[in-house]
């Protein structure tokens, strides 16, 4: 009965019910957070009525969803989210200004994206655009559409991603927003390589890049950078992608994002078998700290890096680490963490512990409904004891260019001096 609902396919909220339902337990506490945002956003739905919601009413819910939100364990951020939904709710009726439930709404769709649990992310979006309304004009119309459509392009909708970069930036040049109009092309050529065309997205990408940098753009030229990378990663590319990925690094302002493109850099370096180049820039994520989520993805890196050398002091410094914060991991990081703990114990040779490591992140990916890290997980599960080759990392060929042994050789000195 509660598969049933919970899959119910015009049911409001119904992704956080699956959460609650694919729980191990009623009292676990991805269940329970599940459960908190559905209250949270019931009560949300409340605002959405042209006619004023009965005071009654609105404050018996009010009652229940925060009673609920303040039970929750006050270490996970996601507690945090829903407290502050839950009085967004209650200013919003109390003023009638659905305003200001806004901003909160926005804040957990942020948050639900950055532990891709995308399906959520869409959900509290689309009750976004619901409730709001006639209220989200101008820079909040366009904001809420890229959002939308970066959320459907990490979910592979495609399709329904670049129409909404499409309205986007139609959107944001109508309100003479340059920087928002060159954001949703950025986005639509992801979307282009997300599909597979790399040619027709690098392509898109580097005239998107020279327009930011013609109009002084710094932000706009950094995104178009760090998605270049991806291309050319992808196309099997790495030494070109460390060198967009390092231009990348310095051209953004924001922290989080300069600590996310080092990671991302300390992975293609790993890639190109230069694990000691690539722990440079992984240490430097962790020695900045900043979101705990970016230091956790660093520590899982290096622990990688260290059974991809064969340190198995290193190795074991790292997994103790990041089993210490293992508690805190949204599920994308800790299904990356047991794969890579896995991956370590067959680089090892111990490969009946290997097995029950990468069980339990194939568990941790299938009920985040990570569906692209469970087919890797099954792959790599399915040929353990002789797949040595799907474990390595392919390294860099011998015969790369001089130029770009050079370039790489650059980074890594750029690299070394952060940590001077």
């Amino acid at each position: 009965m509660r598969d049933a609902v919970a899959q119910e396919a015009d049911l409001l909220h119904a992704a956080f019910l699956r959460r609650l339902v694919g729980a191990p337990s009623a009292d676990a506490v991805e269940g329970r957070l599940g459960q908190g945002a559905f209250l949270a956003l019931r009560l949300v739905d409340l605002l959405e009525s042209e006619q004023p919601v009965q005071p009654d009413a609105f404050h018996y819910q009010h009652a229940a969803a925060e009673r609920f939100c303040h039970e929750l364990p006050v270490d996970r951020t996601e507690t945090a989210h829903l407290i502050d939904l839950t009085r967004s709710a209650a200013a919003a009726c109390q003023e009638r200004d659905v305003r200001l439930v806004l901003p909160a709404l926005l804040a957990y769709a942020h948050h639900l994206e950055d532990e891709l649990r995308l399906d959520e992310a869409l959900d509290v979006l689309e009750t976004a655009v619901r409730v709001g309304r006639d209220a989200l004009r101008g820079a909040d119309a366009i904001a809420v559409r890229l959002r939308r459509a970066r959320v459907l392009r990490k979910l592979n909708r495609f399709d329904e991603a670049q129409d909404f970069y499409v309205e986007a930036g139609t959107l944001a040049t109508a309100n003479g927003d340059r920087h928002s109009a060159l954001l949703s092309r950025i986005g639509h050529a992801d979307a282009t390589r997300g599909r597979g065309n790399l040619l027709e997205a690098e392509g898109a990408l580097r005239h998107v890049l020279a327009d930011s940098e013609s109009t002084g753009d710094q932000d706009a030229a950094a995104r178009a950078h760090q998605v270049i990378a991806v291309v050319l990663s992808t196309g099997g590319r790495p030494a070109d992608a460390v060198v967009h990925a390092w231009q990348a690094f310095q051209l953004y302002d924001d922290e989080p994002a300069r600590l996310r493109v080092l990671n991302d850099l300390g992975v293609m370096l790993l890639c190109l078998g230069r694990p000691d180049v690539a722990e440079l820039a992984l240490r430097e994520v962790v020695r900045r700290g900043g979101c705990d989520d970016n230091t956790s993805n660093a520590l899982v890196e290096l622990m990688h890096c260290a059974s991809y050398r064969r340190d198995r002091v290193g190795f074991e410094r790292y997994r103790e680490q990041c089993e210490a914060r293992s508690n805190t991991m949204p599920p994308n990081i800790l299904a990356d963490f047991h794969l890579k703990s896995g991956i370590g114990r067959a680089r090892f040779g111990q490969f009946e512990r290997a097995d029950t490591l990468l069980a339990a992140a194939l568990r941790v990916a299938e009920r985040g409904g990570l569906h692209e890290l469970v087919f890797r997980i099954e792959r790599i599960k399915a040929g353990l004891r002789d797949c040595q080759e799907a474990l390595e990392p392919a390294p860099g060929s011998a015969a790369e260019p001089a130029a770009q042994i050079e370039a790489i050789d650059e980074v890594s000195a750029s690299l070394a001096q952060l940590e001077a």
